[in-house]
């Protein structure tokens, strides 16, 4: 490699790196179940977009709230979930101000939000709030804390990551504390480490009812859950579970326990544990994967065939096509050689901005990776959390899917673009493609600014699949 193309390099990977952080009313009756929408038995699915690629910026046709895509999209879930309660327009606009005029980087990102987090646990000036106020409040600081949790690693104080993470878990469980009925948790085997659960009902009669299981991405918080499936779910009288799985929340931040390409080992329990309880029609329970969980509840389908419906959102057959080729090309068959391009020919070039985008999406694949950015510092091993992102791949398993499945796209996906049709296409089983467009502002990975058409398509559709008995 000739010095001239190695700078070459480092700029175009430079470019490659600034998108990489993400992930994210009315039913889409026109634009998405009649000309998006294809059944196996029908014709293919009509284009409803050119992108065939990574747009031009991560967010075109959408309002801008900051000038960096990456901040930009985060800005947007945040503001999406105000549908659900999971934000408040104003105060997320409020920061945004703030942020902007202090000049954006992450540690005014950080320090906005977690304020912000801060003072919704706090009882408000001059008045006595009732137990659905608190509620609601907890609701917004846990988004909050999430929004700073997810640039912290890129702040000046990356050696707060665990206590941030507690600050938003402890916000999540004063929110579900506080819900009427309260969910119920538990920690369910898993290895060394249990998982740790929340079972929604919407109410405790212990009827029996459908049960749909809301599987996190690589980066979510259990407050996206909320968004995407809980809050639906309980409004059309279905239960909902979410859970901490490997690389994910508490299993990742406090138990240092790392993903795994294995997801069924983690779906298998959470099935054996809704099928020994009353209140869960067994026949009915439905699996839904969220951002890169995509991948992961496709996976673990293929193999758990309790699994009566399954939602890929959206659908991804290799994460690790979700990095940019400059970046996938440091990975080579020998561990030494990668490493040694890593460290001596990236590392001393990556801006600040790409090093802290590369720590937020190496750690959930390494424990050590994770640990070296508590430190300041960019992780030296490449090579084998590159290899995990690899083994997540599912393209040999996912035609062992037998049930009715939806694959989810969205126009502009920006990390996984063409892969939820290429998903489509593999599936031998009943299946449905969606896709979510501009027109009605639901476009870009996992539809930000609108999770409430977002669980119109899906929640349709798993009625219409597992109907009542």
């Amino acid at each position: 490699m000739t010095h001239e193309s190695q700078d070459a390099s480092h700029l175009s990977r430079r470019t490659a790196l600034a998108g990489l952080v993400g992930g994210a009313g009315v039913a889409l009756t026109t634009g998405c179940t009649s000309s998006n929408r294809t059944s196996a038995q029908g014709a293919a699915p009509r284009p409803t977009a050119s992108a065939t690629g990574s747009p031009v910026g991560a967010t075109p046709g959408v309002m801008t709230l900051f000038r960096d895509p990456a901040f930009n999209f985060n800005g947007l879930w945040a503001l999406g979930g105000a549908g659900f309660g999971g934000s408040e327009v104003g105060e997320v606009l409020t920061a945004v101000n703030t942020i902007n005029k202090a000049g954006l980087s992450s540690q005014t990102y950080v320090e906005t939000f977690k304020k912000l987090g801060d003072q919704l646990m706090r009882a408000p000036e001059g008045s006595k709030p009732d137990r659905q106020t608190r509620r609601l409040r907890a609701l917004r600081a846990a988004q909050y804390y999430a929004q700073a949790l997810f640039f912290v690693l890129g702040s000046d104080t990356p050696e707060s990551e665990e206590e941030l993470y507690r600050a938003g878990r402890g916000a999540w469980d004063k929110f579900c504390e506080l819900c009427d009925p309260a969910p119920v948790t538990a920690g369910i085997p898993y290895g060394k480490t249990p998982l740790p659960v929340w079972f929604f009902r919407p109410d405790d009669s212990g009827k029996q009812r459908p049960t749909v299981i809301l599987t996190n991405g690589s980066d979510g918080q259990n407050v996206d859950m909320w968004a995407y499936g809980v809050s639906a779910a309980l409004e059309r009288d279905w239960n909902a579970l979410v859970y901490d799985g490997p690389g994910q929340g508490q299993l990742l931040f406090v138990n240092r326990v790392a993903f795994t390409p294995r997801w069924e080992t983690v779906v298998t329990p959470l099935v054996d544990w809704l099928v020994a309880r009353s209140d869960v029609d067994a026949g009915r329970i439905a699996l839904t994967g969220l951002s890169m969980a995509g991948n992961l509840a496709p996976r673990a389908a293929a193999f758990e065939k309790r699994i009566a419906a399954l939602v890929a959102m959206p659908g991804c057959l290799e994460p690790w096509l979700g990095f940019p080729p400059e970046i996938r090309e440091i990975l080579t068959p020998n561990k030494v050689q990668t490493n040694n391009i890593w460290n001596k020919e990236v590392v001393p070039e990556l801006p600040a901005a790409a090093a802290g985008t590369m720590k937020k999406r190496f750690e959930p694949f390494s424990i050590p990776a994770m640990l070296a950015a508590r430190e300041g510092k960019v992780f030296t091993d490449f090579y084998t959390p590159a290899k995990s992102i690899e083994a997540l791949t599912i393209t040999s398993v996912v035609g062992r899917i037998t049930m009715p499945t939806l694959v989810l796209d969205y126009e502009y996906e920006q990390f996984y673009p063409g892969q939820p049709r290429t998903m489509f296409d593999k599936l031998t089983s009943p299946k449905d493609y969606v896709k979510l467009t501009a027109a009605t502002g639901a476009q870009l990975h996992c539809s930000p600014m609108a999770p409430q058409q977002h669980c119109d398509v899906v929640f349709d559709w798993l009625q219409e699949t597992l109907p009542g008995r």
